[in-house]
């Protein structure tokens, strides 16, 4: 049986971790650095780190909050946003991250996740997909730019392409339910993790300990699942949700 991992997400924006409803309302959540260190002494099993302002803004990620991000931790560390060449990849890997996330790069530049996966490794490169139900299209489709532009990409189809590309992991998020708390989106998570065999972390809707049993179990099966509010504002904690999996019987670390 493979170990499901719990995933803080910290979305940072000029130097502090923010969270908003899909997308949109940001508030401030915090200082990184701090909030690295609780959620590592919590037993969080990774952490995420996005500049989610850095394409949109076209310009690089954070650096120095990344480097200092790193020293406080022991656990994996994957950094995205702002992230566009093999050149970025190597300076974030070498400021202390684990993985890289790239979204709105690699579908501007594909070949970025082949020459990424030949150089560092497939198991560094992390495809984000947003992820948007189009009732125009009757399925879910890519957005880019920090969800701001809808694509011509439906998602498991670059789902299957990302990964054919190069990308060893998929970190999905469903911008319908980003920050709403009613539970992961189940059926866009399924869709993906049928369609490829890299491991897929579901994000977006968490809102209670059972929404990560649902997520990780029966027909869905994510291998991992990523949240960033109710862990921020200590509405539960990564040590009770992974209390509440193991009493379920899930395998947890």
């Amino acid at each position: 049986m493979v170990t499901k991992r719990i995933i803080p997400c910290l979305d940072v924006k000029d130097g502090r971790v923010v969270k908003g409803i899909q997308f949109e309302g940001l508030r401030d959540a915090g200082d990184p650095v701090a909030l690295a260190k609780y959620y590592d002494e919590q037993g969080a099993d990774e952490l995420v780190f996005l500049d989610i302002s850095a394409s949109h803004e076209g310009r690089a990620t954070m650096v120095d909050v990344v480097r200092e991000t790193a020293k406080a931790l022991a656990i994996p560390f994957t950094v995205g946003g702002g992230i566009r060449t093999v050149e970025d990849i190597e300076r974030i890997l070498r400021a202390g991250a684990d993985k890289v996330s790239v979204n709105t790069a690699a579908l501007d530049n594909p070949s970025l996740l082949t020459e990424g996966a030949k150089k560092f490794g497939a198991q560094c490169i992390v495809i984000a997909i947003d992820a948007k139900y189009s009732e125009e299209d009757q399925t879910w489709m890519v957005y880019t730019h920090g969800g701001r532009n809808k694509t011509t990409w439906a998602v498991v189809d670059w789902a299957k392409e990302a990964t054919r590309l190069g990308a060893g992991e998929i970190l999905l998020t469903s911008m319908n339910r980003d920050g709403e708390k009613s539970g992961f989106d189940l059926a866009v998570t399924r869709a993906v993790r049928e369609a490829v065999t890299v491991p897929v972390i579901a994000s977006g809707g968490a809102g209670s300990a059972e929404d990560f049993y649902q997520v990780l179990t029966g027909d869905v099966q994510a291998d991992a699942a990523l949240a960033a509010s109710i862990f921020h504002y200590k509405e539960t904690s990564v040590a009770e949700v992974k209390s509440y999996l193991r009493n379920k019987g899930v395998d947890i670390r």
